[in-house]
């Protein structure tokens, strides 16, 4: 099946998978994406690093084309950076690259994404108490099991990701009170029963 390709989302192949797959040059890129431009010290003190290795990961993620220069913010010799992409998107096939370092950048790439989602759902744990009641009531934390073929599975999965691309369309504008970002997590994986 093929997916139309979104000029915001970037299909990460070998050479952008090595660039990428370091959970700290993932932190900063989701950082940059969530939040906006910042500046090195300012994802430093966010992150808990030294800004000498956020500025080198900074340095290595615009490299590959991740991050880039956002001189608009900046004064003087301040440095800010931007997201050049709202997202990446995952190729299956570099689990089974000949090259055993692309296959270890994979793996590492999918448990960081997996480690994100889990730090975002804890967060949200820890500080449900600081939201409103209709945001408490207003998120989601289900789970189902369902016996599916590998084709009904990927229709799931498509089918799930339409729904959620279709309320971009109708998201409220920044000034909408009571509008918030929302993350939506999904995860659609086998388990043995055996």
């Amino acid at each position: 099946m093929n997916e139309p390709q979104d000029p915001q989302v970037r299909r990460l192949d070998a050479r952008a998978l090595r660039g990428l797959a370091h959970p700290l040059r993932m932190q900063l890129l989701n950082a940059l994406r969530h939040d906006g431009p910042a500046t090195a010290s300012r994802l430093a003190a966010r992150l808990g690093e030294s800004s000498g290795a956020t500025s080198y990961h900074l340095r290595q993620l615009a490299a590959h084309g991740f991050v880039e220069d956002a001189p608009e913010h900046g004064k003087g010799r301040e440095r800010w950076w931007k997201a050049v992409h709202k997202g990446v998107r995952f190729d299956e096939t570099l689990l089974e690259d000949g090259d055993p370092e692309v296959r270890g950048a994979a793996d590492l790439f999918l448990h960081e994404v997996a480690n994100h989602h889990t730090r975002e759902l804890a967060t949200w744990l820890g500080t449900s108490d600081d939201w409103p009641e209709e945001w408490r009531r207003a998120s989601d934390m289900s789970d189902w099991t369902l016996r599916l073929t590998p084709e009904l599975a990927r229709e799931l999965v498509h089918k799930m990701h339409d729904l959620v691309e279709s309320y971009r369309a109708s998201a409220p504008d920044d000034g909408t009170p009571d509008a918030e970002r929302v993350r939506v997590h999904t995860h659609v994986i086998p388990v043995r029963t055996d």
